[in-house]
């Protein structure tokens, strides 16, 4: 450094270090911009190469909804869907070639961004139209669900899709069955003790009713000239009832009588309905156990009420009517799962992220080379500074 230079204002000294730095880097770029550009072509050109042969096909199928869920559903499901997949690896009951598509349907992540929901109405148009109950309402409303899945090439990323709407409603439809037989195992071990304590209970009410009968029949008799009746409803056990003509207790004492006589009963059918209940459980465990396909295994249980439906006398109403109910939600779950969910076009898939790899090859080749050309020199500026 010059004495001049040393005498100047500190000011002056930093705009002409600034001057001659950038000084310094337009003569870099002006003796290595070949270099660079050169750098940048070929890596451009390598991640072409790249995308082209290495690069994964990406499958979109689309589901119509018809009914099929909601957005509570959908979300539970998502959070659902991956334990059912894990425990489809752990028990090694997964499809046979299918093993990668499910270790990757075994992530959550991969179900909230694979399995796009499209809704009635965009956000913009909710905020535009949403002024009445029924526009709210379209708007939360799912119109189809698009299954997004990658291969290397393209029949295996559309086979892909296949297999991950496959395992979408086949497990769909497990988990609705599962929760199903998990009530109706839960009713079968509670109901019978609830039943009998129902059932005792109204057995002794019953037996205090008739006493207190034949307590106002044995008045009648004694006060005969008082059988006059009114046409006023009252309730026997209210404290004023005791002034009412005996004809009119009597009348309320009978039908109270009745009415627990009728619970009786319809405890009595409750029992008889919870020991089909009971057998259905026991036959169909085994069943559940069998398979995770929920759409096979609601065709055999389909199978099995049929089978257990021959068992009933046909003029026992009653079984019947809980068979039925038993035979309507395994119809329902049918229908849901096959015609709730409609794919009516063929999967499309496309390799995708050619101009995102191109354009990675170009920038990180560039900035490769100017580390290299910028430790290239600094190394001859190291050198030639220790020379001196």
């Amino acid at each position: 450094m010059s004495i001049n230079h040393a005498l100047q204002p500190e000011s002056e000294r930093n705009d002409q270090d600034a001057e001659i730095s950038l000084l310094d880097i337009v003569n870099f770029l002006q003796s290595t911009w070949k270099k660079l550009v050169i750098a940048s072509i070929l890596g451009a050109v390598l991640g072409l190469a790249g995308w082209f042969f290495l690069g994964s096909y990406q499958a979109e199928l689309v589901l119509n909804n018809n009914g099929g869920t909601d957005i509570v559903g959908l979300k539970s499901l998502q959070k659902s869907l991956p334990n059912l997949a894990d425990q489809l690896i752990d028990e090694s009951k997964v499809p046979q070639g299918q093993e990668s598509l499910y270790r990757t349907l075994s992530n959550s992540e991969w179900w909230a961004k694979n399995v796009v929901a499209t809704y009635g109405m965009s956000k913009a148009d909710t905020k535009d139209l949403a002024s009445t109950a029924g526009l709210e309402n379209a708007g939360t409303s799912i119109v189809s669900l698009t299954i997004i899945a990658s291969g290397s090439s393209r029949v295996m990323a559309i086979d892909n899709a296949r297999n991950a709407k496959d395992f979408l409603l086949q497990g769909a439809s497990y988990l609705a069955l599962k929760s199903i037989f998990n009530a109706q195992e839960s009713q079968v071990i509670s109901s019978d003790a609830e039943i009998a304590k129902k059932m005792n209970a109204a057995q002794v009410e019953l037996e205090y009713q008739q006493e207190r009968l034949k307590s106002l029949e044995l008045l009648a008799k004694r006060f005969p000239g008082e059988q006059k009746s009114v046409s006023q409803v009252v309730d026997p056990k209210d404290s004023g009832a005791k002034y009412m003509p005996i004809s009119t207790q009597i009348i309320a004492a009978n039908t109270d009588i009745n009415a627990t006589k009728e619970s009786i009963e319809r405890l009595k059918d409750a029992r008889a309905q919870m020991a089909i209940l009971k057998t259905w459980v026991t036959q169909i465990t085994p069943i559940m156990n069998s398979t995770f396909d929920g759409i096979a295994l609601n065709q055999k249980l389909l199978e099995q009420e049929s089978q257990l439906r021959t068992t009933i006398d046909s003029n026992d109403t009653k079984s019947l009517v809980f068979v039925d109910g038993l035979r309507s939600s395994l119809l329902a779950n049918s229908i849901r799962f096959s015609k709730g969910f409609e794919m009516n076009a063929a999967p499309t898939a496309a390799k995708k992220g050619m101009i995102k790899a191109t354009a990675g090859g170009l920038f990180g080749a560039f900035f490769l080379m100017l580390l290299v050309l910028l430790a290239q020199k600094v190394w001859i500026n190291a050198k030639s500074g220790g020379a001196k």
